[in-house]
């Protein structure tokens, strides 16, 4: 995946979460100039700041990097109570699926 099409899966996730990129800047602690750099392709994004916009967006890091396996091979199955959102929890699954999966790639033992 190149850093321009990481940039535009950014962008739209911004879109999609209703940020301005000055918000998306706010809430992530990424300075709005670093983060316009991400989006055009003209600068890669570090893994710890794709992270940060993931939370911030309400998307996957494999969503936003175009690499995810394991979103094609995760299966749930779940009700939802309290007017709980189910595509919501959905996403949360997948963000810990997939960083769990990251973090076996590298070797990085779980710690409880």
């Amino acid at each position: 995946m190149t850093m321009t099409s990481v940039g535009a899966l950014i962008e739209r996730a911004r879109a999609t979460a209703g940020l301005s990129q000055r918000a998306l800047a706010d809430v992530t602690g990424i300075s709005q100039s670093t983060l316009s750099r991400i989006i055009s392709g003209d600068r890669g994004a570090k893994l710890p700041e794709v992270v940060a916009i993931a939370w911030a967006t309400g998307h996957t890091v494999a969503q936003l990097t175009g690499t995810s396996t394991v979103a094609d091979t995760a299966q749930c199955a779940a009700r939802a109570t309290n007017h709980a959102e189910m595509d919501s929890m959905r996403r949360s699954l997948l963000h810990f699926l997939e960083l769990d999966d990251y973090l076996a790639d590298h070797a990085i033992p779980a710690t409880i």
